[in-house]
């Protein structure tokens, strides 16, 4: 299933061409008992999309009894505020179309890894209601997730955070507020959903700290969430099949989605 988020051109577009077109790719299991559902954000430093972090991580999610969305957001030369517009289009799209495809609304999570960790807290951090006056029924939908899943996440763009992918989304001279309002572990409310974040606490390309200073400011405002930092692992790893100590992190993830009722089959070892 593949799904043009906007049609017609979507806001900012510089072009025409495939990477100016935002797309939802479905992955919707047959229609069951209302199920929830996760948007899918591969990482890149804003300059490119993983594919080994989303149409995989969709199967994972699939097996789960969980329907899947990877989307495809833009990224570089686009810079802010499109790639969240997309992610943000991406949650009222599903929602509003969740009754026809079994998915219940108000389960409806978001995953990223990497920079696209960095997209899925800014969604779960600079949210909106919806516009219940809007002529684009899409529109009136709010944009919150229901639940965050962060894997090795950036959270920060300071002098200390990931530069590279802050120069891609921010440009070479950003304002220091803009610096600030998009350091998400600063953008924490007592209204950020839950969060599932994981690790290692070894990155050579995003440091541990970005998810351990999100995970503190999840504490502070009383947000409920699970982190697991693994001892070693290089950046990027994904479903980390092949890792001796990340290859865990699916299971724990499958776990607690099952707690929060995002599914309820038996979780398969």
């Amino acid at each position: 299933m593949r799904i043009e988020l906007w049609p017609e051109g979507a806001p900012l577009a510089m072009g025409n061409g495939t990477e100016d077109r935002p797309v939802l790719n479905g992955y919707v299991l047959e229609k069951g008992e209302p199920r929830g559902a996760v948007i899918i954000l591969p990482g890149g430093a804003y300059c490119e999309r993983a594919a080994h972090e989303g149409e995989p991580v969709a199967r994972w999610l699939n097996g789960l009894g969980v329907s899947a969305f990877v989307l495809d957001y833009r990224v570089s030369p686009y810079r802010h505020p499109a790639p969240l517009l997309d992610a943000q289009r991406a949650i009222r799209y599903v929602r509003l179309h969740a009754a026809e495809w079994g998915i219940d609304p108000e389960r409806v999570g978001i995953l990223g890894f990497s920079a696209g960790g960095h997209l899925a807290s800014t969604a779960g951090t600079h949210f909106d209601q919806g516009d219940s006056g809007a002529e684009d029924p899409v529109e009136r939908m709010s944009s919150r997730p229901d639940f965050m899943i962060l894997c090795y996440p950036v959270i920060n763009l300071g002098s200390s955070g990931h530069i590279r992918s802050r120069t891609n989304l921010l440009g070479s001279d950003p304002s220091e507020e803009e610096i600030l309002l998009l350091s998400n572990e600063l953008q924490v409310s007592p209204d950020t959903p839950p969060a599932f974040l994981w690790h290692t606490s070894d990155d050579p390309g995003v440091r541990v700290e970005h998810s351990l200073h999100f995970a503190g400011a999840l504490s502070r405002h009383g947000v409920p969430f699970e982190l697991h930092s693994f001892m070693t692992g290089l950046h990027g790893l994904g479903l980390a099949e092949d890792h001796p100590e990340a290859r865990a992190w699916p299971a724990l993830c499958a776990a607690w989605l099952k707690r929060r009722g995002i599914f309820t089959e038996t979780v398969a070892g």
